[in-house]
């Protein structure tokens, strides 16, 4: 029997989605809403409604979401609970920059909520391009789509919430002049994982980890998002991008903030954005020799991962030749505060590396190694907590322990927490909770304007210069290794290094 009440259930909605024949629908909204829909957490009543630009038949529209959820669901599918789920989608065809779509869409969500009792709830996901957020947004607000007359209306975008600050201020505004605040979810699918979520359990539902969370006990913090795939057949959108822009001021900054925050006064929305908002505004905006000494980018050669042949970036179908985009990124960043003062954040971000790994590792300081002077202090093991977010959820603690015997030796050890293991928990695609949570109006996990905005402004330092800096100073590394040289020498300078990755 579990331990835990049993969750609200949501009040009925429409659930439209912008793109709705995209990548993104089949490859991860539509599981999410099946594994909500197998947990029982979707509402009576639930509909989709698919926009898009092809023309085709509510009928087509169903067929093509049910293929895409045997191809990509988490578990064996179910096929009464798929036909349940799917059987009420809607589809309306058109672009999303024509007025008259937006016409269409009124008509059909019309039809919809005159059948069903109850408020007009609406969410609309914007599983679509990044330039199309802010016209689509406008567009609903100026046609009255999402006017919340008759019940709430909720727009989620997925990131990248702009490409530098300039452009991210600009989205926010575009966005708060035809919607409020509290109707924009901006989602991370990374702060779906159990495992991100619990940071804040961990710290402030303990007394043991919150007393010595501070620059008194920990030595450093690392955070690692490797990725083993390449750019594949994105060249064209990457090489516009890069490892920065792509995973730094959301995937990676919003782990910093949940292990840098102050302890929230209660657990809400408003109350938890505002402290992780605070964290990034705390990161010390670097100066530009600070972000030549203390940034590394590179880019991978050719190279083997597992048992295949990676050609290097630059090959790549839709990359320049003489591209100097970065597929690599590690950084020193300092958050100016009392709890943190002197305590650098090492991040590291890249593509075709040796190993898929997302962790967060925060380094406690040596302890004193008096009484055991004959041990040398390289042989004793580091004490780490290790937060592993990807591709399993676990925490790690390692410690010092004595080798059974008569003589004081001793050796690293470690516990760990599985999530698998301990809670047998359901496969799941990282978004369902942000989905449930945006139905049940619950913003602690999205990012507001002014989060977004604060990591924008620590990273905009870092675009300037390497935009001016051209190919000087851009590092290279072989596909298949745990990233350039120079990465390590940021750590080593400090006499630190990063953890392996392998």
């Amino acid at each position: 029997m579990s331990d835990s009440p049993s969750p609200p259930l949501p009040e009925p909605c429409t659930f439209v989605i912008f793109g709705a024949s995209g990548d993104l629908t089949h490859r991860l909204l539509v599981p999410a809403l099946y594994n909500l829909a197998a947990r029982k957490l979707l509402p009576d009543g639930f509909t989709i409604v698919g926009v898009s630009r092809g023309e085709m038949s509510a009928d087509a529209f169903r067929a093509d979401l049910t293929k895409g959820l045997r191809r990509f669901a988490t578990a064996t599918v179910d096929e009464g609970l798929a036909s349940r789920l799917l059987s009420s989608a809607h589809y309306v065809a058109g672009d999303a920059s024509d007025p008259t779509t937006y016409e269409r869409l009124a008509n059909e969500l019309s039809h919809i909520e005159a059948s069903r009792a109850g408020p007009s709830n609406r969410v609309f996901y914007l599983a679509t391009s990044p330039a199309a957020f802010a016209p689509i947004g406008c567009h609903l607000g100026r046609s009255g789509l999402a006017h919340e007359n008759g019940g709430w209306r909720r727009i989620v975008i997925e990131k990248p919430f702009g490409t530098d600050l300039v452009s991210a201020q600009a989205l926010n505004n575009d966005l708060l002049k035809v919607l409020s605040e509290h109707q924009i979810y901006r989602i991370d699918h990374y702060l779906g994982k159990e495992t991100v979520q619990n940071i804040l359990v961990l710290r402030f539902a303990n007394g043991l980890f919150e007393p010595i969370w501070n620059r008194d006990h920990i030595d450093h913090v690392q955070i690692t998002v490797a990725e083993t795939l390449t750019v594949d057949r994105r060249g064209k959108f990457y090489d516009v991008t890069g490892a920065l822009r792509d995973m730094v001021p959301n995937h990676l900054f919003q782990l910093l903030s949940l292990v840098a925050m102050e302890p929230p006064a209660r657990f809400d929305a408003r109350a938890v954005r505002s402290e992780k908002a605070d964290a990034l505004y705390a990161v010390k905006v670097p100066s530009e020799a600070e972000v030549l000494r203390d940034s590394v980018r590179a880019q991978y050669l050719g190279g083997r991962i597992a048992n295949c042949e990676v050609q290097e970036y630059r090959h790549t179908p839709d990359v320049r030749p003489e591209s100097t985009t970065e597929t690599y990124v590690a950084l020193k960043l300092m958050v100016e505060n009392w709890r943190w003062a002197g305590v650098p954040f090492y991040l590291r971000t890249g593509k075709a590396l040796k190993t898929r790994r997302t962790e967060v590792a925060i380094k406690f300081k040596q302890a004193p190694v008096a009484m055991f002077r004959n041990t040398p202090v390289e042989r004793l093991a580091q004490n780490f907590l290790v937060l592993n977010i990807q591709p399993n959820e676990y925490i790690d603690l390692q410690f010092n322990a004595k080798i059974p015997g008569p003589t004081i030796a001793i050796k690293g050890v470690g516990m760990t927490f599985n999530y698998a293991d301990f809670f047998n928990a359901a496969p799941s695609t990282g978004y369902e909770t942000l989905i449930y949570d945006c139905m049940l109006g619950d913003a602690i996990l999205f990012q507001r304007a002014d989060g977004v905005e604060a990591g924008w402004r620590i990273v905009q330092p870092f675009l300037d210069m390497w935009r001016n800096a051209g190919a000087h100073g851009l590092g290279m590394y072989k596909a298949g290794t745990e990233g350039p040289p120079e990465a390590d020498q940021l750590l080593s300078r400090d006499g630190r290094h990063w953890r392996t990755i392998a």
